[in-house]
């Protein structure tokens, strides 16, 4: 017998998006809201995450917009002393546990675990069978449209042969003997972090580590992605003005590394992915220690000491040991408006930050009633790959600012909230570096989003 739950939304996805949305909505608006996942718990991805892992940017730019994630604390020791912490995994889902517990007892939000959202306001148990309905009236909010996949839960992209030594990521602190080669397979930021992991934790010898490489990134210079006014927006500032001045977008990303906000591992190859993530300057020294790289294209079949790629074949140590990092981390599916005529679907609204664009998404739902002005307001933006992806992420991300800026309790909200990387705080003492970086944006935003917007084949805004 199916069982009637009462609420106003259905949040499919208990992950970072649906928890920022329903955290904001809840705040601003007196809603009842069910949420729903496959998972046992809250957190989303970063339940099954490799046990090392850590954010790549400031705590404070990711969670909910009514709790600061690790509440602001800047780092004093370590190589990353003077810029903020970064949660890692036993931090993040205690927050998100916490979190949980403060909404359940709210008595507005119920928590359905191991449900899947099988479609027409129905889901069901994974473990009972149990099915459950929400009323006609209750709006759908897709949080898992841009779920990642990680390595834990899926399988190689190639095929394993029979006596392949490959394991996920996840099983790397597990393994209890040191083969002769680590082959670490990936270029995004799961592959950077066990490459570091390796060397400064396992202590392998750089010589030790083969890293099949399919496509060079660029990666964001953590030191200026920090929740700072002068630093970030002066690092806007000077991406404008880059934009502006330049005819292609490789030369963007040439003149954005002499400025020191990207960086490549090898300056001797032009890189052709830009997902961005950050990456501190002692991790870049650590990673280009690392000599053996491959550049065939991707895998195609591992096997006994030998890999096929698609441009050529690589002959390994016969207890050689593959570490598959490759995953769909950062999913481009269409751009489709969030308030939608069926359900409300998640996207980044700002450039690059989908916790900012869910938890804004969630107060534009709460304090406004026409869906047209919504969207409007808050059109969505999608995440980088390659060189124009990542500028056509830049362009609308510049084009959304602007229209929900324009509203000034929207400003006022994003200015408050921790979650928005370009907020001025409230209670900011001003100076004239802030005044002179404002000035700046001013000026070059124009040009640079212009530019930008001809380099990547957007329309003229």
């Amino acid at each position: 017998m199916t069982q009637a739950v009462d609420a106003d939304y259905l949040v499919v996805g208990a992950g970072a998006m649906g928890m920022a949305f329903t955290d904001a909505l809840t705040g601003h608006a007196a809603a009842h809201v069910a949420v729903v996942d496959r998972r046992a718990g809250v957190g989303g991805h970063w339940r099954e995450a490799y046990p090392f892992v850590r954010l790549h940017q400031s705590s404070s730019f990711y969670g909910v917009a009514s709790t600061v994630l690790g509440g602001g604390r800047i780092q004093t020791s370590g190589p990353e002393a003077g810029l903020h912490e970064r949660a890692d995994q036993p931090t993040i889902c205690a927050y998100y546990e916490d979190l949980l517990a403060r909404m359940l007892a709210s008595g507005r939000v119920d928590f359905f675990p191991r449900c899947d959202y099988q479609g027409e306001r129905r889901f069901a148990s994974l473990d009972t069978g149990q099915e459950f309905e929400v009323p006609q009236h209750c709006r759908i909010v897709d949080a898992r449209y841009l779920a990642p996949d990680i390595p834990a839960e899926t399988p190689p992209r190639f095929r394993v042969s029979d006596g392949a030594r490959v394991i996920p990521v996840n099983d790397l602190p597990a393994c209890d003997e040191d083969p002769s080669t680590y082959v670490v397979v990936g270029s995004g930021k799961t592959a950077t972090d066990a490459c570091v992991w390796l060397l400064t934790q396992r202590r392998v010898d750089p010589g030790a580590i083969c890293w099949v490489r399919p496509r060079e990134p660029w990666m964001l210079n953590r030191a200026v992605i920090q929740p700072d006014p002068v630093t970030y927006l002066g690092m806007v500032a000077h991406m404008m003005e880059a934009a502006g001045a330049s005819p292609s977008l490789d030369n963007l990303f040439l003149r954005l590394e002499d400025a020191g906000t990207m960086v490549r591992i090898d300056r001797a190859v032009t890189p052709t992915m830009a997902k961005a993530p950050t990456l501190g300057g002692w991790e870049l020294e650590l990673l280009r220690s690392i000599e053996n790289v491959v550049r065939l294209g991707h895998i195609r079949s591992a096997g006994p000491a030998r890999l096929e790629l698609a441009d050529g074949t690589v002959t390994l140590a016969d207890d050689a040991l593959v570490v598959n990092c490759a995953a769909d981390g950062l999913k481009n599916p269409p751009r489709v408006p969030i308030w939608g005529p069926e359900e409300i679907t998640l996207q980044p609204i700002r450039a690059g930050f989908p916790c900012f664009g869910a938890a804004l998404a969630g107060y534009v739902e709460a304090t406004r009633d026409d869906d047209d002005v919504k969207n409007r307001l808050c059109p969505p933006s999608s995440y980088g790959n390659t060189l124009v992806q990542w500028a056509t992420m830049n362009v609308l991300g510049m084009r959304a600012t602007a229209s929900f800026g324009s509203e000034p309790d929207i400003k006022q909200w994003s200015d408050r909230v921790a979650l928005n990387p370009a907020r001025v705080p409230p209670d900011h003492p001003g100076s004239a570096e802030l005044d002179e970086v404002l000035d700046r944006l001013r000026t070059h935003v124009p040009a640079g989003v212009a530019q930008l917007a001809r380099l990547c084949g957007q329309p003229a805004g």
